[in-house]
């Protein structure tokens, strides 16, 4: 059984012309880092949300997101409280903004299992000080207040707390884009620890594909509201099949990349206020035909390569490398 399997999940919002989220399938296995990426507006954090169920006012779903076999758009009240203490946790962007900032560290981290799982005070700060240790922080922090701590040492904190209902499934919304570069790459190798010492399934949403690189297991690539392309990492950035994956890795820095100006997407991605016809990134493409505008394509697998599915019309003359003549 997978930690998360979304399956057909849409989203739409009062005062849209389409879906916010238009069919989205993911799966997260047990133990697996799964990176979600795109631009910003593409679906990502929505996505994420939705398994907490931490969805906006007025939002209509159809579809399912099972969390270990259950339902969570139809769970009862009780059932997604104890989901969201102990089943699934979420490690948010800013941790400033999470962060209570009049109150004490050690209350933020036990106040969870005090309150919703009925720990006692004395086991919630035993299970605290566990959590903080595995995160390379000292038990001196659970008597600080957020604003005595650096970024990295909060969004250390942020993950302690995730982890303390032992959770088989971990939602980071791009948790290193508030930090400097020297503290995302430690951030990121705790992550990946922590993956590994506590079997832990991540989905890792961010739009900096390095970050996804260095992380993930599979990545899925989403593109207004809907999955792109999807595959093991080192496949999806080696040889791209959908244009805008190789459009994001041609705009990605790179040492070794020739020199002079940095690669850019032209025009916009779609507005919510618009509907859609046939493929999304048509009007951004290169390589869109009169097919691309008229029928939206479906997500196929690619020959000869297991686990890589793309969404695309002309995916084997991208893989090549160059557009229609």
């Amino acid at each position: 059984m997978n930690a998360l399997d979304i399956r057909g999940l849409h989203l739409s919002l009062p005062g849209t012309a389409r879906p916010v989220l238009a069919g989205v399938d993911l799966t997260v296995a047990t133990g697996e880092t799964v990176a979600l990426v795109g631009e910003s507006g593409s679906g990502k954090t929505l996505t994420s949300r939705s398994v907490l169920r931490l969805l906006p006012k007025g939002a209509t779903t159809r579809g399912s997101v099972l969390v270990e076999g259950e339902d969570v758009l139809a769970m009862t009240p009780a059932a997604l409280r104890q989901l969201r203490t102990h089943t699934a946790a979420m490690i948010f962007q800013d941790p400033r903004a999470a962060i209570n900032p009049l109150r004490r560290v050690g209350d933020f981290l036990t106040e969870s299992l005090r309150l919703n799982a009925g720990t006692d005070a004395a086991e919630a700060e035993r299970r605290a000080t566990v959590m903080l240790e595995a995160v390379g922080l000292t038990t001196a922090v659970l008597r600080q207040y957020p604003g005595q701590l650096s970024g990295g040492m909060l969004q250390r904190v942020m993950i302690a707390a995730a982890l303390t209902g032992d959770p088989t499934l971990i939602l980071a919304d791009e948790p290193t884009t508030a930090l400097d570069v020297t503290t995302q790459a430690e951030v990121v190798a705790l992550l990946g620890d922590l993956r590994r010492r506590f079997g832990t399934g991540l989905l890792f949403v961010t739009h900096d594909l390095g970050l996804a690189a260095a992380i993930s297991d599979r990545v899925y690539v989403m593109y207004a509201g809907r999955i792109a392309e999807t595959g093991p990492a080192g496949t999806l950035f080696h040889r791209p099949h959908h244009p805008y994956t190789a459009a994001l890795l041609d705009s990605t820095p790179r040492l070794d990349a020739p020199r002079g100006r940095l690669a850019a997407i032209d025009g916009q991605p779609p507005s919510l206020r618009e509907a859609l016809t046939g493929c999304p990134f048509a009007p951004r493409c290169r390589y869109a035909t009169a097919v691309c505008a008229e029928e939206p394509p479906e997500r196929l697998p690619v020959a000869g390569d297991p686990g890589h599915r793309v969404a695309c019309h002309h995916s084997a003359l991208v893989a090549g490398g160059a557009p229609d003549e």
